[in-house]
């Protein structure tokens, strides 16, 4: 059987697709997977970092608003298209699975072209135009979050990583607060902005230092690969880091994580039980919001829009919420039953299906 997996551009296609392959491997080992993306995007970083085989299409975005842009959609388009459908007749895919973005429609419209089963993952709560269009070619759909409005859905939660779902913080603790030179009696905020950082957030957070510090909360900040803080004399132990290898370590080393509310980033962080301040990105369609809202409903977290995280509103509450072991406790129960971190077995299991039916292509 062969897989052709296609998705990339950004952390929230590319690290969905490498727990799925590795899910794949692991429940039926002969299975041959390619990978499909784009020269620009982390994927081409990453997939082959995986040891896996990379293809690579011409990058189509898909403009918000009409513009020039939108009117070379089309020739850029067909383009994507051709190289796409080369991919598949060289490698001859069982099934096309795709995770949203610039990668996944020359995918879904090679794979109907060649009659072949598709699968759809979507990773935000608001589905993209690419799987909107992808989900209309099969009735194999799969959702990151309950509620999102997609054609033939089912909702199983977002393939994650395996060193982050069979994560026990309590058995990695003392080696993580070790690895980052943290303290063992002091609380610890963990601040992340994603794969490439967040400057709002490191302004707030950094802003905020000496009120943390002085009320004894220690701070591992990952400021992201193109970000630096000039940080204030007195904040006691602050830790920053540009990019974090070990993200199992760092959630290990944390008593609550301030972040933004991207997919990945929600599903990890709620599913190892982490209370957080969700600080979705003000861009796009609203759908960082939508994705805490389940874990904020549920008590596992707050949410902050970007506008209000300034340094005067992480000294005035994260100093209290750090330093109440009874809530923060209350809000990682809460959070770590929301969503689920299994949907990479699940999802293998959906592709392993859709390729062995016969009668999956539409």
């Amino acid at each position: 059987m062969h897989v052709l997996l296609a998705g990339g551009g950004s952390a929230g296609h590319t690290s969905p697709l490498l727990a799925t392959a590795d899910a794949l491997r692991r429940l039926a080992p002969e299975t041959e997977i390619t990978c499909l993306g784009t020269r620009e995007g982390l994927e081409a970083r990453l997939i082959p970092e995986a040891g896996l085989r990379l293809e690579l299409v011409p990058r189509v975005p898909l403009p918000r608003r009409p513009g020039a842009d939108l009117l070379r959609v089309p020739g850029r388009l067909r383009a994507a298209r051709r190289a796409a459908l080369e991919v598949v007749d060289r490698v001859r895919p069982d099934v096309v699975v795709g995770f949203g973005g610039y990668v996944s429609v020359p995918a879904y419209l090679a794979a109907r072209s060649r009659g072949l089963p598709v699968v759809v993952h979507e990773g935000n709560a608001i589905p993209g135009l690419a799987n909107r269009l992808g989900a209309r070619l099969t009735h194999h759909v799969a959702t990151s979050f309950p509620g999102t409005d997609l054609a033939h859905a089912t909702y199983i939660g977002l393939p994650v990583r395996r060193m982050i779902s069979t994560l026990d913080r309590a058995a990695l603790r003392d080696e993580a607060l070790a690895s980052f030179g943290l303290s063992a009696d002091r609380p610890t905020l963990l601040v992340t902005g994603g794969s490439q950082g967040a400057a709002r957030i490191n302004a707030a957070v950094s802003g905020a230092a000496p009120a943390l510090a002085a009320a004894g909360v220690q701070v591992l900040h990952v400021v992201g690969p193109k970000h630096t803080l000039e940080l204030a004399e007195d904040v006691g132990t602050y830790v920053v880091e540009q990019y974090v290898d070990r993200m199992d370590l760092a959630y290990a080393a944390a008593d609550a994580v301030l972040c933004r509310a991207g997919s990945n980033t929600v599903t990890e962080v709620s599913g190892v039980g982490l209370p957080a301040v969700y600080v979705p990105l003000p861009i796009g369609n609203g759908e960082q919001a939508l994705n805490a809202r389940p874990v904020v409903d549920a008590g596992g977290g707050l949410l902050v829009s970007d506008a209000a995280l300034t340094p005067e509103w992480v000294a005035a509450t994260l100093p209290g919420l750090l330093n109440d072991r009874d809530r923060l406790d209350a809000m990682g129960a809460a959070a770590a039953h929301v969503v689920p971190l299994d949907a990479d077995e699940k999802l293998a299991r959906i592709v392993l299906d859709a390729a062995r039916d016969p009668g999956a292509a539409r």
